[in-house]
């Protein structure tokens, strides 16, 4: 990985702390043109009664994944960033391991970013479909 590439998930990884993201154990992973990747454990923290993944935790590291990507690729010096929508469709339950959530760029707008994010399991395959629309705002 670059040097470049080190100093951003460096800086995500680090506005992580004392924050829902530490409680969830996100850690950001890789990062690209247009794409953001952070992962999760899953462990009985993040279970349901049922023993299994939480569909609250997928959407919640969709959203901090696709929130995070947004500050990358805006100026963090002059805008904010939150989400004002976000959908969640689960295809498959998982137990234990890790989750691995992809946030790519579908519309980067002057104000609203539209999130495609596709939640895997370490073997690739699709556990959840979200989108995250989010909005940046001035800072005063």
């Amino acid at each position: 990985m670059d040097e470049y590439k080190e100093k951003i998930l460096k800086v995500c990884n680090a506005s992580s702390k004392n924050t829902m993201m530490e409680t969830l154990q996100i850690e950001y992973i890789d990062v690209g043109e247009n794409f953001l990747v952070g992962k999760m454990p899953v462990n009985p923290s993040v279970h349901q009664p049922d023993g299994v993944l939480h569909g609250g935790a997928m959407v919640a590291l969709a959203e901090s994944v696709g929130s995070t990507a947004s500050y990358i690729f805006l100026d963090a010096q002059k805008m904010f960033v939150r989400g004002i929508e976000i959908s969640a469709n689960h295809v498959k339950s998982v137990r234990d391991g890790e989750v691995f959530a992809r946030a790519t760029i579908v519309h980067k707008g002057r104000t609203t970013q539209l999130w495609d994010i596709k939640i895997t399991n370490a073997d690739g395959d699709l556990i959840s479909i979200c989108k995250l629309t989010t909005i940046a705002l001035p800072r005063k």
